[in-house]
């Protein structure tokens, strides 16, 4: 079983007040490149794994999808979608990812926001989604940037000239993490920016798209606690398809 540290009320809390999670999509400053990577909504069938408050699930469903089916582990998050984020094109749903099991041909697009690590076993659900999506079905996702993850104790340093950096201890060393994020040892699951494409490739999948995402000079600009994002990629995104 998946660790559902959303539903304990401490990560939930603080997790509530996050800026994606109070402003939804125009609150994630890598949405607008996220757009680019994304197919037309209209008549599309999409899943959404890990939807959480289901900010994406209502944008497909306002762009014209046909049908959204948001699934999340956390009993929390699914409330509050069904509650804030409902539409009659969209249906919620508890499911853990770790062990979901998906229609084949269901969907033409797969949908993910940084949901993926903290699945141990990435290979299982990628080839559950290239069994749930039509030929040419789009599968597009992000995680946190194995750069960013890598290290068992993450965080900023400050070398001796006074220079601030990331560690990127242990990248090679792929599996679990235990971090603390919100809440204490919340745990993750670390793969290489290699054996993550790689599974995808493995799993049928063709790679369309690779994005290290950081911010734009306008976004810096008008946010300039952004600017050290510029120092280390936080986010990657892919974009595959079936």
């Amino acid at each position: 079983m998946a660790q559902n540290v959303y539903d304990t009320p401490e990560f939930f809390e603080g997790y509530s007040q996050l800026g994606r999670s109070v402003h939804g999509l125009a609150g994630a400053a890598e949405w607008p490149a996220i757009r680019t990577l994304l197919p037309e909504m209209t008549g599309r069938r999409v899943v959404d794994l890990g939807c959480g408050f289901g900010w994406f699930s209502r944008f497909a469903a306002a762009e014209g999808a046909a049908s959204v089916l948001g699934l999340d582990l956390s009993e929390n998050m699914i409330a509050k979608a069904r509650t804030e984020n409902a539409h009659p094109a969209i249906t919620y749903e508890i499911a853990n990812l770790e062990r979901v099991e998906l229609s084949a041909g269901a969907f033409d697009l797969a949908y993910s926001s940084l949901a993926f690590h903290y699945l141990e076993d990435f290979g299982r659900l990628v080839a559950e989604v290239h069994s749930a999506l039509v030929p040419g079905g789009k599968f597009v996702f992000t995680i946190e940037h194995p750069i960013y993850m890598a290290s068992r104790n993450p965080g900023w340093r400050t070398d001796e000239a006074g220079k601030k950096f990331w560690p990127v201890d242990g990248y090679s060393v792929e599996g679990r993490r235990a971090t603390d994020w919100l809440a204490k040892g919340v745990v993750k699951y670390h793969r290489t920016i290699g054996t993550t494409l790689n599974t995808l490739i493995d799993g049928g999948f063709a790679i369309r798209r690779v994005i290290e995402w950081h911010p734009s000079p306008d976004q810096i600009a008008a946010n300039p606690a952004l600017a050290e994002e510029m120092d280390r990629p936080m986010i990657l995104m892919v974009s595959a398809e079936r």
